[in-house]
Order: C-alpha cells, then sequence, then structure tokens
C-alpha cells in the first residue's frame, strides 16, 4: 500500500492507517467516520496547539476513542503517530522498540519492509490533536457550567425552605453524584457546613434523605466529619436510615462508616440500638446486596469496639447473621464471620452461637470453601463453641462432617505428611509434624494460632477416624 502524502492544497488528505482511505479531514467528520458528534474546526489545515495532547488524553481517559487514532499494537491513542513504506501507521516508540527486537515486518500485515524508514504522519497527528481538543474543550465547559450550577444552588439553599429546599437538594444531589467537578465546587464554597446546619433534631426526613445523600459523596475534612458527629445529627442519621429507602439507607450506613473511621475514642455515639435494629434489617434483605454489604461494613467497624460488642450481642445479632450465612456472597461472607468471630470473644456471644442450632452446620460448610481468611475466622468460630460443651458439640460437628473438612484444611496448607514405625519428629515447610509408633501423629501447623492448632487436634482426636489412627493430646 503506499504511502499519502497531503496535498497542497486548502483541504487536506490524510491517511487512516488501519483502511488504506484517502480522506479530506472536513468529510471525514462531517460523515461521521471518526465519531466527532459536532464536528472538529479546522481554519486553513493549522490547529494552535495551546493545550498538551498528552494531558488531553490523560483527562479523556474514560472516553471512547476513534479506532483510526489507536495504535495497533499497544491499542492506546496516538500521540506521535509515524507511517511505515506499507502504509500503515503506530505510534512512534512502540514501532521503534519493534524494530528493535530485530523485527522487520509490518506488525499488522507481517509483510517484510522493502523501506525501514518511518516518516511522521502529521495529518493524523493534526486530526488526533483536533479531536481530543475539541471533546477537552466541551469538558471544560460543561464542567465551568457545573461549578456555576452548583453556586447558584448553595445560594438558594441559604434563603429557601420547605418544598424549594427539597428540590433545591435533589438537583445538588445529581449533580455532585454525576460530576466530580461538582463535589469540589461544594466543599471549597463552605458547601459542607452549609448542608451540615440543614440537619437537626427537627428537620424533615426528604430533607434529611437528600442532604445525607450529597454529604456521602464529598471529601470530608476533620472540622466537617466533628460537626456530623454531634449526638443530634448522628441520631438523624440513624432514624433516615431505619425510616428510608434502601438507597437513603445505603447512604446513611456509607456515611456513618465514614465518619467512625479512625474515631476509637468516639465510638459511642454508635452505641444505639436503633441502629443495630436497622442494620440487621439491611444486611437480611437479600432482595439488595449493595444494602447488605454496606450494612455489614458498618456492623464490622462497630463490632470492632469492645465495650459496643454487649449492645450487639443484646439485641440478638448472633443467630441473625448465621442464619443468613447461606444466602451471602464471597466479600459479605469474610464480614460477617469477622463480626461472629469478634463477638465469640465474649462469653456471652460464644453462648449464643452455641445456643444457635445453625453455628456449626453453616460455619462448617464454610471451611475451604472462599478463602484462607474465611477458614481461619470459622475455624476460630467453631472454637470458641466446641471448647464450651465437648460432648454436645462434638456430636453435632461429626454430623456437619467437620473432621473431612479439618483434614482438607490440614492437606491444603502443604504441611507433608511423614509416616514410619520407629517413630520421629520431622520437621516440615509449614509446621511439625510428630510421629508415633503404628502410625499415630500430631500436626502442629505454624500458619494458626495456638487456639485453632488445639481445636484441629481436639475434634480429630473426638472423631476417632481409624483410618488416620488415634491423635495423642497436646
Amino acid at each position: 500500500m503506499p504511502m499519502y502524502v497531503p496535498s497542497r492544497g486548502r483541504v487536506e488528505e490524510f491517511d487512516v492507517g488501519g483502511g488504506g482511505q484517502v480522506l479530506d479531514l472536513e468529510t471525514a467528520v462531517k460523515d461521521g467516520i471518526l465519531g466527532g458528534g459536532g464536528g472538529v474546526v479546522v481554519h486553513g489545515g493549522a490547529i494552535e496547539k495551546k493545550l498538551s495532547l498528552r494531558k488531553m488524553m490523560e483527562e479523556l481517559d474514560s472516553i471512547e476513542v476513534p479506532s483510526v487514532f489507536i495504535c495497533p499494537i499497544s491499542l492506546e491513542p496516538m500521540q506521535d503517530p509515524v507511517t511505515l513504506c506499507t502504509g500503515q501507521t503506530y505510534e512512534r516508540s512502540n514501532i521503534l522498540k519493534w524494530f528493535s527486537l530485530g523485527h522487520f515486518t509490518c506488525p499488522t500485515t507481517m509483510q517484510e519492509l522493502w523501506d525501514d524508514s518511518i516518516t511522521p504522519n502529521s495529518t493524523l497527528h493534526q486530526l488526533i490533536y483536533s479531536w481530543f481538543s475539541q471533546k477537552y474543550l466541551a469538558m471544560k465547559k460543561r464542567s465551568e457550567d457545573v461549578q456555576g450550577r452548583v453556586l447558584e444552588i448553595l445560594e438558594t439553599l441559604k434563603k429557601v425552605k420547605g418544598e424549594a429546599r427539597v428540590q433545591a437538594l435533589k438537583e445538588l444531589r445529581q449533580v455532585v453524584t454525576a460530576h466530580d467537578s461538582a463535589k469540589k465546587t461544594v466543599t471549597d464554597n463552605s458547601g459542607v457546613s452549609l448542608i451540615t446546619s440543614l440537619l437537626g433534631p427537627f428537620t424533615k426526613h426528604v430533607v434529611a434523605s437528600e442532604a445525607i445523600g450529597i454529604l456521602v459523596h464529598l471529601d470530608l475534612n476533620s472540622d466537617g466529619k466533628a460537626n456530623l458527629m454531634q449526638p443530634n445529627k448522628i441520631s438523624l442519621m440513624v432514624d433516615t436510615l431505619n425510616e428510608g429507602s434502601i438507597d437513603t439507607k445505603i447512604n446513611c450506613t456509607k456515611l456513618l462508616e465514614l465518619l467512625m473511621e479512625g474515631k476509637d475514642s468516639e465510638c459511642e455515639v454508635l452505641s444505639s440500638l436503633s441502629l443495630f435494629v436497622g442494620l440487621l434489617r439491611i444486611i437480611k434483605d437479600k432482595r439488595h446486596p449493595n444494602g447488605v454489604l454496606s450494612g455489614l461494613r458498618l456492623l464490622k467497624l462497630i463490632s470492632s469496639h469492645e465495650s459496643l460488642r454487649n449492645s450487639i450481642v443484646g439485641i440478638g445479632a448472633i443467630p441473625q447473621l448465621v442464619e443468613v450465612l447461606p444466602n451471602l456472597n464471597a466479600e459479605c461472607l469474610e464480614l460477617a464471620l469477622v463480626i461472629l468471630e469478634a463477638l465469640s470473644t465474649l462469653p456471652e456471644g460464644a453462648l449464643a452461637l452455641m445456643d444457635c442450632r445453625s453455628t456449626i452446620p453453616n460455619v462448617v460448610k464454610l471451611l475451604m470453601k472462599v478463602s484462607e481468611s474465611c477458614t481461619q475466622f470459622a475455624l476460630s468460630i467453631l472454637w470458641a463453641v466446641c471448647k464450651l460443651a465437648p460432648e454436645k458439640c462434638s456430636s453435632v460437628a461429626v454430623e456437619a462432617g467437620l473432621a473431612a473438612k479439618l483434614l482438607l484444611v490440614i492437606h491444603t496448607v502443604q504441611l507433608s505428611l511423614f509416616y514410619t514405625r520407629k517413630g520421629k519428629v520431622r520437621s516440615t515447610a509449614r509446621g511439625i509434624c510428630i510421629i508415633g509408633q503404628g502410625g499415630t501423629y500430631l500436626y502442629i501447623l505454624k500458619s494458626f494460632s495456638s487456639h485453632e492448632k488445639g481445636f484441629i487436634m481436639w475434634i480429630i482426636d473426638k472423631m476417632r477416624i481409624s483410618d488416620y489412627g488415634s491423635v495423642p493430646s497436646i
């Protein structure tokens, strides 16, 4: 394929590099070949390049780029297109690297090159720059329009009440959700304090819902968080969580989680039983997986504070969490197990786990099913339960298939098995295998905590599995 050279006339032609078409710039855009939408304005074939092409490409990273602008090697937009003797066009750095690897063929057609020179495709470069400039300037204009509208809404919120306030908040929430520039405009113009001031003991539910829907999308500084941590505002968020739509519930949980991160000394503000009840309702509502996830994330954060665990156990959270385990996805399962493991450290929590008939069957099913961390949390929970009533729990564990699961755990951590009639202690990659006469053995696994090791050995000993011999006590 010959290499095309721009004509000297006012209308320039360019090589599109892929299909071998010769197009003039105005026709290409007018006919929609390059998806230009509104077209590219070019005067006399020249474009004044004030903007960095690289910067524009970075800021327009998510935009769909016409295929003729894409380098066939990197599949990225070209910044410095060059054309080979075959007529194919590539990004300069990519084709030079191709040559440096000893290839003297065209990467697209695999034709041998009769001329290894590369020619800058200035017309295609010009078109790429023009297209990105148009998109970039349009984006900037939209951004400026958004910023102006945000400022107008903030001014309106200072003056209006009732339904007008609700409508202004709704519009602001929609703009903030859709445009990153709107978020920055709100925070840079004291919007956080203005919206926070609308939250009080007499705030209507619809106003609170819209305000929280805005705040959850903003980058809150320490002052903004401190203002929102006031008891009356937290109380309003909890009430809104319990009364709102699923989207409002999710926004409330996310905002409360955001406020509580790194606030160990202020955790008591979330000790509301109404909050715990509301979170459990969200977690049990399997129609809305996003709600389940946000509810578990906040409950995990709350359960990390020892002073709040008794309250969670006291409202009957443990049996409710155990019952939903079979319905959870992998991400939610790990969160639920973290919560249950934290609650099992309390005597009341361990007792509640033991009293729930589904604990052992549901937790045993999770061993080796999701992830290594889930398996370790599950082992810890089972140990907390079984040590309260060994004889009672061992029979339930047998029915649930715990022995086979534990043996699978042992094998999966890649502990080498050594068998001898003389009895030895042999080191392995992941632990120590103590071997007794007649094939008895004891595993001490480095990858488990001391109580998990004890639990593994205790339950296997209780099973008395003849195929594996008896296990000496620790």
